[in-house]
This record gives C-alpha cells, sequence and structure tokens, in this order.
C-alpha cells in the first residue's frame, strides 16, 4: 500500500463471403482512427464491413473480440506437448484448428512461438490461411509485445531497439520514430500487425516493479513527445500501435500480474501527470489503446480496476477525450483484474465498461482454458439483456475497420522469401547501434577512473547476468585486457560474495554489473540484497569499481559510495557495445538521466536530477 506522504515528496522529487480487393483496398496508413459509433446505421461505415458484420452470427461476432494465446511454433503444429497444452486450452490441437472451432478475431505471440523471423512468417502465414478459409474470410490480428529493450519478443537476428527510457535519455525523438518504423517493417515483414507498444506510463516512481524502464520516463512532456514518435514509427511501418496502460501505470509499487495496484493520485495530479501522453497520442492518432488492471479512486470510486470501469474507459476515454479507437484490454490472466469478480464475468464487464479487444483468457485452478466460457458468456449477456447486440457490433466494427486500415482484408500474408531482405538488416541493424549510442548516461565519475585507456591490464567483469558479463567482458577484453568473469547471478549469497571480492583482490578494475539491485526485499518475488551487498563488499577492496546497471538507473542509491556508475536502461547486445565504447572514450557518453534518482531513505531529497548526465568534453 501507499504511504501518501511519501509519494508526495517522490512526486515533487521526481518530476460475409469473399470480398474483392477493391471493396476493401487499404486506404492510406495515416488515416485517421475509425469514429465507432452504431454499425447499425452505416453513416459513414465502409459498406462491405458491414455487410460482413451483418452476415455474422451472435457468436461469431463475439468471438471476433477475444485475442488469443496459442502453443507451438506453427498453425498446424503436431508436437505433442504443444497439442496438449491447446486442448488443455481449447479443446483442440493447435492455431488452425482454434479458428475452424470458435473464428476469434486473433492471437498473440509469445516467446514460445518464436524460433526465427522465416518460422514466425510461416506460422503467421498458416494462421492467416486458417482464418482467410473460414466463410467470412475475417483475416488474424496477430500481436505482440515488442516494445524494444528487456520487453521483445522477437530476438535477434531481428533488430533489437532500445527500450523506452533508453530512447528518452537520449532526447531524440527522431531516434524513437526511426527505430519503431524499423520494428514496424520487421514485424509486418513476418506477418505480425499489431504491437502492443509503445507504453505511456509516466514512471514517477522509483519502486515501480512492473513498468520501470518500459517508461520513457518521469517527465509527461518528455514522455509525450517520445510516445507519439513512436505511435507515428510503427504506423508508418505497417503495423498498429497500442499505447498502453490507460489511464496510467507508472506511480504503483505493485505489479498488475500478480497483484491489484492502487494508485492515489488526485484528478488533478492524474491530469498533470498520467494523462499528457495518452492525450497526445490520441490526438497524434492512435489508433489502439491498452487498458490497466488498476484500481484509480480519484476516477472510479467502485474499486473497479480500469479495464472494467465504465467511468474511465467511457467517461473519460471515450467521451472526455473523444477516442474512437479500439480498446484492448491488458491480459485477462492477470491478478490484477481477477480478483474482485469471477472469470466469466471479466468480458461481460469489460465490454460494459467500453472495451474491444479482450486479451489472452486465463486458465481455471485445474489449469483449463476459461475461454470457451467467457465466449459463452458474452453470448449470453446479449441473450439476456445485460449486453445488446448493437453493443457487440460497435465493437466488432471498430476491429474489421482497424484490419482493414492494416490491408489484411486486401493481403495478409507475408513474403517468407524475402523476410531476410527486412528483418535485421545492416541498415536496421546500424541504425539501432547508433541510436544506443545516443543513450549510455554516465552517472557519476567522482574518481576519475573513466574513460579508460585501451591496453593490458586485469579486470574482472562481475554482478548479474551469464550473457551481459560475458558480452561486457569480451568487450574489454578486446580492447587489450585480460579479463576474468565471474557472474553472480540476481541475488548472490555470502560465498558468492566472497568469492567474487577474492577475485576482485588482485585485479586493476572491477566492472560490475547491476539489475534492480533497489529491489532488496529478501521474499519470494524480489531480487534481494546481494547486488546491493556484492556492490559494497567489492568496493571495500580498494580495487577500483565501475558499475554498470543495466536496467532501472535508480541502483546507485543503494551503494551511494560507488564513484563511477553508468546505466545503460537495457541489456541488449547493442547497449552492451555502447557502454564499452564510453568506457574507453570512444563514444562521449551523451545519454542524460530521464528520471530523477532519490535518496534510499528519503525518498524526497534528490541524488542526481532529471536531466543529469556527465560528460567527458564537459
Amino acid at each position: 500500500m501507499y504511504r501518501p506522504r511519501t509519494r508526495r515528496r517522490w512526486l515533487a522529487g521526481l518530476t460475409a463471403g469473399a470480398l474483392s480487393a477493391a471493396a476493401l483496398a487499404a486506404p492510406a496508413a495515416h488515416a485517421a482512427p475509425a469514429r465507432g459509433g452504431a454499425p447499425g446505421h452505416g453513416h459513414g461505415k465502409n459498406p462491405a464491413l458491414l455487410r460482413i458484420l451483418r452476415s455474422m452470427t451472435l457468436e461469431e461476432k463475439a468471438a471476433q473480440l477475444f485475442v488469443l494465446q496459442i502453443h507451438g511454433t506453427g498453425a498446424d503444429t503436431s508436437d505433442p506437448a504443444d497439442v496438449a497444452a491447446n486442448r488443455k486450452l481449447y479443446g483442440v490441437d493447435n492455431a488452425a484448428q482454434v479458428i475452424a472451432r470458435y473464428h476469434p478475431g486473433g492471437f498473440i505471440y509469445y516467446g514460445e512461438n518464436v524460433q526465427d523471423p522465416r518460422q514466425v512468417a510461416a506460422f503467421s502465414n498458416g494462421i492467416q490461411r486458417a482464418a482467410m478459409a473460414q466463410p467470412h474470410r475475417i483475416p488474424a490480428t496477430i500481436a505482440t509485445d515488442q516494445e524494444g529493450g528487456i520487453v521483445a519478443r522477437i530476438q535477434p537476428p531481428a533488430t533489437q531497439s532500445p527500450g523506452a527510457m533508453a530512447l528518452a535519455a537520449g532526447r531524440r525523438t527522431g531516434d524513437a520514430r526511426a527505430l519503431a518504423r524499423i520494428t514496424g517493417r520487421e514485424l509486418r515483414a513476418i506477418g505480425i500487425n499489431q504491437d502492443y507498444a509503445p507504453d505511456a506510463d509516466v514512471n514517477v516512481n522509483p519502486a515501480n516493479p512492473v513498468i520501470g524502464v518500459r517508461s520513457f520516463g518521469s517527465d509527461p512532456g518528455l514522455v509525450a513527445s517520445m510516445v507519439t514518435a513512436q505511435v507515428g514509427g510503427y504506423t508508418s511501418g505497417g503495423v498498429t500501435a497500442t499505447v498502453k496502460h490507460f489511464p496510467g501505470h507508472g506511480d504503483t509499487t505493485t505489479d498488475s500480474h500478480t497483484g491489484v495496484p492502487h494508485i492515489d493520485h488526485t484528478r488533478a495530479e492524474w491530469e498533470r501527470l498520467d494523462l499528457p501522453p495518452f492525450r497526445a497520442a490520441i490526438a497524434h492518432g492512435a489508433e489502439a489503446v491498452m487498458t490497466a488492471h488498476i484500481v484509480v479512486p480519484s476516477l472510479d470510486p467502485s474499486g473497479d480496476p480500469a479495464t472494467l470501469s465504465r467511468p474511465i474507459l467511457t467517461g473519460i476515454l471515450r467521451d472526455q477525450l473523444h477516442y474512437r479507437g479500439v480498446v484492448v484490454t491488458d491480459a485477462l490472466d492477470m491478478q490484477g483484474v481477477r480478483d474482485k469478480y469471477g472469470d466469466e464475468n471479466i468480458p461481460v464487464l469489460a465490454l460494459k465498461a467500453g472495451a474491444d479487444v479482450l486479451l489472452k483468457p486465463p486458465v481455471d485452478d485445474d489449469g483449463n482454458g476459461v475461454f470457451p466460457r467467457q465466449l459463452a458468456a458474452v453470448v449470453n449477456a446479449v441473450h439476456t439483456g445485460e449486453l445488446t447486440e448493437r453493443r457487440i457490433d460497435e465493437s466488432v466494427y471498430r476491429i474489421l475497420e482497424l484490419k482493414h486500415r492494416r490491408g489484411l482484408f486486401r493481403d495478409p500474408y507475408a513474403d517468407e522469401s524475402r523476410v531476410g531482405r527486412t528483418v535485421g538488416t545492416p541498415a536496421h541493424l546500424a541504425a539501432a547501434q547508433r541510436a544506443a549510442d545516443r543513450t549510455t548516461t554516465l552517472v557519476r565519475n567522482d574518481a576519475g577512473v573513466l574513460p579508460l585507456r585501451p591496453g593490458a591490464r586485469d579486470v574482472l567483469v562481475t554482478g548479474w547476468g551469464v550473457s551481459t558479463t560475458a558480452a561486457i567482458g569480451t568487450e574489454i577484453a578486446r580492447r587489450g585486457a585480460t579479463t576474468t568473469i565471474r557472474q553472480t547471478g540476481i541475488n548472490p549469497g555470502q560465498d558468492g560474495i566472497d568469492a567474487a571480492v577474492a577475485a576482485a583482490r588482485d585485479q586493476d578494475l572491477v566492472v560490475a554489473v547491476t539489475n534492480r539491485a533497489w529491489d532488496i526485499k529478501d521474499e519470494p518475488g524480489h531480487n534481494g540484497p546481494g547486488q546491493m551487498n556484492l556492490v559494497k563488499a567489492l568496493i571495500a577492496t580498494g580495487t577500483p569499481v565501475v558499475v554498470i546497471a543495466v536496467r532501472d538507473p535508480y541502483d546507485i542509491a543503494w551503494f551511494p559510495e560507488a564513484a563511477t556508475y553508468l546505466a545503460t536502461y537495457s541489456y541488449t547486445a547493442e547497449a552492451l557495445r555502447s557502454a564499452a565504447k564510453v568506457l574507453f572514450g570512444e563514444l562521449d557518453p551523451r545519454g542524460r538521466l530521464p528520471v530523477a534518482i532519490p535518496a534510499r531513505d528519503d525518498p524526497g531529497a534528490v541524488l542526481y536530477p532529471f536531466g543529469h548526465g556527465l560528460s567527458y568534453r564537459d
């Protein structure tokens, strides 16, 4: 729970049938979002889409509202483990069979669905072939979370964009737009047509366990400018951008995956801090907005999470902000939306609140998928009068219109033979590296250790991350040093710390890598104090220590005695290469903090202000 006085000090210190291509030719990518309304009236609506809508049964329309997870790496998978998992969820073997039985609106890819770009393109095409083989020939939404940085389902050889906070540290909206466009082009090349990004949350709480570096920062104006740049980039790249998590998930100490966050902002604070990025994104043509499973009493005193709140989704988002695009719920298997109501009621309540797309239904206590029951609940709600079919039609039309705008009715397929000409090209990779090179932030260099000179020296690289410490060690060795790698994990115990300290004593330099070292609670779901204790012990050896925080920049508040400290905001290969260049002065550090770093024991006191960042040239 929040302590209101402490939180306010934080805020003060941190600022039907086949359709011809001609009938459904895709309009220009910059076209304004659909204006919603009553599809049955047909005023201003696409006649071809209305014909589809009017030819669908209620059950088919209700299914179009759902975007589902699926197991496997192909639409017709016969892998025994994947088949068993899908049967638990849907009673059928694979995505193609899910489409044939239920006709859902689409699917979301997670890491388990991804092997390589060509495989994903083939998977996507299999889904679309199954969808287009159905009587109404409605293409599927295929979505994923490709925010960049720490949240990227499509891994190399696809281009890895710096995450939101990293891009904000670079302060270049051009980089944000360019990398979003590259991400959009690469996703579309492998058949993904919707990205659940960018994140528009304003991270004003350093202890936020779920947003952090996924946010562009703590300043609403900076976040708004970067979000609007990315909305334009994703759209021009050919995918639907999804601005999340409305009405703002930036000030919480509870993870909505596992609990119910309460945001105690007053209405005035919400309008000042959380609203600006969403307002700006809507003004710049955002086509989809994702809801947050958070309770905001100042916006809705009922205690309902925003995903189920009519005052928030309809009263504010639709009526006050005049948003007429698609509203996507956050995943319905998250605890933040499941606590107050039963799973079978949640989709009905979300639709009554104003949502359109129902994302990722959960499993019950026996591991069986709830989707068939949720689908039946939506249909039954119309039969009983709790929902009207007109209300269902409104959402289905928005979904169809968005698919039309993406050009999916005309051509939903990826060209598998050309994937390599788009995904991970040298030009794209170079653009990502250039952007990353502008993000590394040198927060502290009090001992004058940096920049290093290339040449022979003994360097211990220790701390979090097997691949991370190895990558940094390799970069340092390339510049003439003899490196020792001792990865200690997310929460090293005393034996691991003692071994690292012993190894540090005869070294010329120690590089310590941290990942959310501030999360020192020694209990399940938290990192524990090990990283903090490791850094403190390494500093006590007297060997010069360079700390590199590869996620949240706040770590230094838990070991303020660290004299040399860099923040990279992510651990992509590009970010780590950039950090190495900064270590050796090959790059002048240009990143500036997009958040303030408060003192550990006095959140009202700021150790390093928003905008802070050292340069070798100053």
